[in-house]
């Protein structure tokens, strides 16, 4: 997956918006406010940013060397995923799904979309 489809595929979910808050070299993507992807659209190879459950981050770093702990980001809870191919598709869609609904599942009950 490159960059475009997984940018597509954030927002392509319910109640999210691309923000800019770390400058205009960082796209964020937030759900009600909250952060659950992130990526600078220069770098080379592209990657992104998403929250993850500790255990499965674990296991995602273990299996997949493009796979790593969330630069910049609480290592526990974040990781950053190397879009360049050795990832399938449908693993990087899942995990961007995975982080919208830890994010979702955090809201209070009357924001969630």
């Amino acid at each position: 997956m490159d960059l475009p489809d997984a940018i597509a595929h954030c927002l392509a979910k319910p109640a999210v918006e691309e923000t800019t808050p770390f400058g205009p070299d960082v796209l964020v993507y937030k759900v009600v406010g909250k952060m659950f992807a992130l990526t600078d659209p220069s770098s080379f190879p592209a990657t992104m940013n998403l929250k993850c459950d500790p255990e499965r981050s674990v296991e995602l770093r273990a299996e997949y060397e493009a796979i790593i702990p969330g630069y910049h980001m609480n290592k526990k809870h974040w990781n950053t995923v190397t879009l360049d191919d050795s990832i399938p598709s449908e693993l990087v869609r899942e995990l961007i799904d995975h982080s919208y609904e830890l994010v979702v599942a955090s809201l209070p009950k009357s924001k969630r979309p």
